[in-house]
């Protein structure tokens, strides 16, 4: 389910290996949508280790909704699971060189302007980042405006009386391709 396309955007699904890169597309394509595409890559990948989390620590269920939120210069992602245990970041110095886990929420940290966890009792927990939608600035100083100068004198035009008999064309007359 996609709910209002202008300025949120919720998914709900259940946490599966095969779903999560069903969200990266529908993510990338809402942020496409809003015309924010250097934020695509960061949060595609913010949002594939969250759920990656849900898929790997979430109890009872896989159960959990994604959303995209675009308030005035920032966008909010957050997933939101039923399991009420809040996620621990451990030190990324602790992770071994070969590791396959156990950096997720680092690289979360790493790609976003700040994350955090709010605790929903019961309900479960709600993991959010946030990335900075600023528009580009422009440059400091406008471009000049170039002003192109003919070089060519203003061409005379000559009557057909001027021209003497040696500068008139020569051509054939003109024929018509219409039979009859």
């Amino acid at each position: 389910m996609i709910t209002h396309p202008s300025r949120h955007c919720a998914v709900e699904l259940q946490a599966l290996p095969s779903r999560i890169g069903q969200v990266r597309r529908i993510v990338s394509a809402q942020l496409r949508y809003w015309h924010l595409d250097p934020l695509i890559d960061r949060a595609a990948l913010g949002v594939t280790e969250l759920l990656t989390n849900v898929h790997r620590h979430a109890q009872p269920d896989k159960t959990c909704t994604v959303e995209i939120e675009l308030l005035l210069d920032h966008l909010v992602v957050s997933v939101h699971d039923h399991d009420p245990r809040l996620p621990v970041a451990g030190d990324i110095s602790d992770v071994a060189a070969t590791a396959t886990c156990g950096r997720g929420l680092a690289m979360v940290a790493a790609v976003s302007e700040s994350w955090g966890v709010r605790a929903e009792g019961e309900a479960g927990k709600v993991v959010w980042f946030m990335l900075s939608a600023k528009p580009a600035v422009a440059a400091a100083t406008p471009t000049p405006v170039r002003r192109v100068r003919a070089e060519k004198p203003a061409q005379r035009f000559v009557s057909e009386v001027e021209l003497s008999d040696e500068h008139r064309s020569q051509h054939a007359p003109a024929r018509s391709a219409v039979a009859g």
